[in-house]
């Protein structure tokens, strides 16, 4: 937690943003792996709802980025997707986000709501052909 909140406290001035607080989230709460209150309080869970096993680091710094996204837009309109993934490029650029290389899949990843294998993503795109998009870094959470 003191580096996930030494990551925060860089997102956050970076982009003016003010919270009260990041802390885990109780053990019990299976319902979400972040929620951002409106007083600024922020939680993240630290472990997978599932196994119990501790989760990746960058899957709490793309937990924390959506909950600091929440401090400029409360709901998750296109304006807080814009400023999400503005708030994970940057963690990025910086080295503090650092997600798993495209391409390299968990070795168990797993779709979130049905519990089943996710399909392997497209082969890349030939010369010429539109490349096919990545699917979302917060799928990355679940694996």
């Amino acid at each position: 937690m003191q580096r996930l909140n030494r990551d925060a406290e860089r997102i956050a001035a970076q982009f003016s943003l003010s919270y009260q607080s990041i802390t885990a989230e109780r053990a019990n709460v299976q319902s979400h792996y972040g929620i951002c209150y409106s007083d600024g309080s922020i939680r993240i869970r630290l472990r997978h709802a599932v196994s119990g096993r501790p989760l990746k680091y960058s899957s709490l710094v793309n937990t924390l980025c959506h909950e600091l996204a929440h401090l400029r837009h409360f709901n998750h309109g296109v304006r807080f997707q814009g400023f999400y993934r503005k708030l994970l490029r940057w963690a990025r650029e910086e080295g503090i986000y650092q997600p798993r290389p495209q391409g390299q899949a968990p070795r168990a990843a797993l779709d979130s709501e049905a519990r089943r294998p996710v399909a392997p993503s497209k082969a890349p795109a030939r010369a010429g052909e539109p490349a096919e998009q990545a699917p979302p870094e917060q799928l990355s959470l679940f694996g």
